[in-house]
């Protein structure tokens, strides 16, 4: 009965920064794994990032590396996505979801899925 929600997308500017956020409701968050997803007009969907139960081990992909910080707050049922230095090619709808870390890469469970939040990244 796990529901997720996004929510803290809009629209900034080249090099600006937005703070995602995932809140889970109807069960708590600490048991799952989550991660981030994107997809853009005419492109695959994307892992973006993902972060263990405990927050301990987090995984990203190379081309948010450095730029991208994910994060949980347990108690807060929210997960987290720090996201500075953004550029064009970050514009797309960003998912949560329940996840599965493998060795570096984000697996979607496909079970649990917020509605997404658009990103726009344009000057």
């Amino acid at each position: 009965q796990l529901q997720l929600v996004e929510s803290g997308g809009g629209l900034v500017q080249p090099g600006g920064s937005l703070r995602l956020s995932c809140a889970a409701t109807g069960s708590p968050l600490d048991y799952y794994a989550i991660g981030w997803f994107r997809q853009a007009p005419g492109k695959e969907r994307e892992g973006v990032s993902c972060i263990s139960t405990s927050g301990g081990t987090s995984n990203y992909a190379e081309s948010v590396k450095g730029r991208f910080t994910i994060s949980r707050d347990n108690a807060k049922n929210t997960v987290y996505l720090q996201m500075n230095s953004l550029k064009p090619e970050d514009t797309a709808i960003y998912y949560c979801a329940t996840a599965t870390l493998l060795f570096k890469l984000c697996i979607p469970r496909n079970d649990y899925w917020g509605q997404g939040t658009q990103v726009t990244v344009s000057s």
